[in-house]
């Protein structure tokens, strides 16, 4: 026997077509593991064969072609490096052939970066039981949990502890929403994405849904960046396209992390008041209109005045329920007659019926989409595999590839969900907040009232104890059409334009 230390080697890769559900894409992941061996155990590789075929039964090609390079009898001293003693020979054929040319020396000698194996009687007879020795397993079953993980992320199962949100399907063998507490994931990342709330307020409505102790400002923190959620998921800093079911889009997603961004950005904040139409409106002289408590006959009344930042102002105080009902008064412009409401919604229900079909052309150009980055995902790992691209590059170009699949598969579920609610979906909130322009006179929360106006309209300013503004263009386009509609109606309806009102107020005597 030759005990010369080979200097060259051949790399043998197989993945085993008869374990498809338990080795998807086993390939690229014992390549890099063997690629990082060499490289720290200083090996040359010469070659590398890789085979997709079972090792049950003799007869595989790529492996047989190996071996009879080694027969052949090379100048130099070679061996082979694989994964596992398992990847080499699951028969007596293979295994025996094996044997034969390490006892003549043509096989000088094997390296697997799971147990250390010496050229030796002792060493070849503990190789041809390295499969069924307990020992052998137990030494190495730290490492085979680690590929096995790395085999299921691959494989698109979520290897690591299930998130909140979740529940482990041992069936499926992965992640499954839980009903309850999807529903609660998704009320928390809708409630931060509206910028309202901070990670407190967060973290206590979070506490008060789940009935448990409220997280730390961390803890929320992690649960909105956390991209499982998404459906993509993050191991050793590469991505992964999860085959579960996300809880949230991509936009979402985004949105939540742009208001972390902005609200990561140190301001001073300010005590709470009970004032709710305070900051809702300028003075006439360009000032804010700011708010107290008044006595008086026989009461407590709260007052909104000038805050007077510019100087002197002749403004007079104007009482909250007084500055409420000019409010509705001039919201009315915009009330949407309830036959109106129910005809233009019965014309959105036709046109989203309409939309149907084209939405499902749409879909179906996506599905298009999703092959093609199915096929560049393929390629970039036969690229890999065949070291045509470097670690860092396919690392980074396979983030960018999956996160385009989630955003693609978002945008298909979100077509096939809402149709064309592209546009008809914001038209019917359009309607909505006409109809409710209707009833705020029966709305009994002030702050109701403020967001309303604040919806409809801008440059808001209150002068000589009235309130104005400037309607938004859509509602601008509400008023102006219900105004013509009622002056048809009615030919001697007057229609007032006060100075101080700087949008017509329909007024029928």
């Amino acid at each position: 026997m030759n005990n010369q230390v080979p200097t060259k080697y051949f790399l043998y890769i197989r993945k085993s077509t008869d374990e498809e559900d338990r080795q998807v894409l086993s390939l690229e992941s014992q390549h890099s593991e063997l690629k990082e061996f060499a490289e720290r155990e200083r090996l040359e590789i010469v070659e590398t064969f890789i085979e997709k075929k079972t090792a049950k039964i003799p007869g595989r090609e790529v492996f047989n072609t190996m071996l009879d390079k080694l027969e052949s009898g090379l100048p130099h001293q070679f061996g082979i490096l694989a994964w596992h003693t398992d990847r080499l020979s699951r028969n007596s054929v293979d295994g025996g052939r094996l044997i034969y040319l390490l006892d003549t020396g043509k096989l000088a000698d094997l390296k697997f970066p799971t147990s250390v194996f010496d050229n030796s009687p002792s060493g070849k007879f503990f190789l041809s039981i390295a499969l069924s020795n307990a020992k052998y397993y137990i030494d190495n079953l730290s490492e085979n949990v680690r590929r096995g993980n790395r085999a299921k992320l691959r494989q698109g199962g979520w290897p690591g502890q299930k998130p909140f949100g979740y529940i482990y399907d041992h069936r499926l063998r992965n992640i499954v929403p839980e009903p309850r507490e999807a529903k609660i994931v998704k009320k928390v990342f809708a409630e931060y994405a509206t910028g309202k709330y901070n990670l407190r307020t967060i973290a206590d409505y979070l506490a008060k849904l789940t009935k448990t102790k409220v997280k730390s400002n961390y803890g929320i923190e992690s649960l909105l960046r956390n991209e499982l959620y998404m459906g993509v998921m993050k191991w050793n800093g590469e991505a992964h396209e999860g085959k579960f079911q996300p809880l949230i889009t991509k936009q979402l997603f985004t949105k939540v992390a742009e208001v972390l961004r902005e609200r990561s950005k140190p301001r001073k904040t300010k005590s709470k008041h009970d004032f709710p139409f305070v900051g809702l409106f300028h003075c006439s002289c360009g000032s804010m209109i700011t708010a107290q408590w008044t006595h008086g006959n026989g009461g407590t009344y709260r007052y909104y005045r000038c805050t007077r930042k510019h100087g002197a102002c002749s403004e007079k105080y104007v009482q909250e329920n007084d500055l409420k009902r000019k409010i509705i008064k001039k919201s009315q412009a915009i009330a949407l007659p309830c036959d109106w409401a129910h005809e233009l919604y019965a014309m959105l229900e036709t046109e989203e019926k309409k939309g149907a079909q084209s939405a499902t052309t749409s879909a179906e150009a996506i599905s298009k989409k999703l092959f093609l980055l199915d096929e560049k995902l393929d390629k970039l790992v036969s690229g890999y595999l065949d070291n045509l691209i470097d670690e860092d590059t396919y690392r980074k170009k396979k983030c960018e590839l999956v996160e385009q699949k989630i955003s693609l598969k978002n945008e298909k579920e979100l077509l096939l969900q809402k149709r064309m609610s592209g546009w008809i979906e914001p038209t019917r909130e359009y309607i909505k907040t006409l109809c409710q322009a209707e009833k705020i006179a029966s709305v009994e929360s002030l702050g109701e009232i403020s967001q309303f106006v604040q919806k409809i309209g801008t440059n808001r300013l209150i002068s000589e104890k009235s309130p104005s503004w400037i309607w938004k263009p859509e509602f601008n386009f509400a008023q102006s059409t219900i105004r013509r509609f009622a002056v048809r109606q009615n030919g001697s309806a007057p229609i007032s334009f006060s100075e101080t009102d700087r949008s017509p107020l329909l007024c029928v005597g």
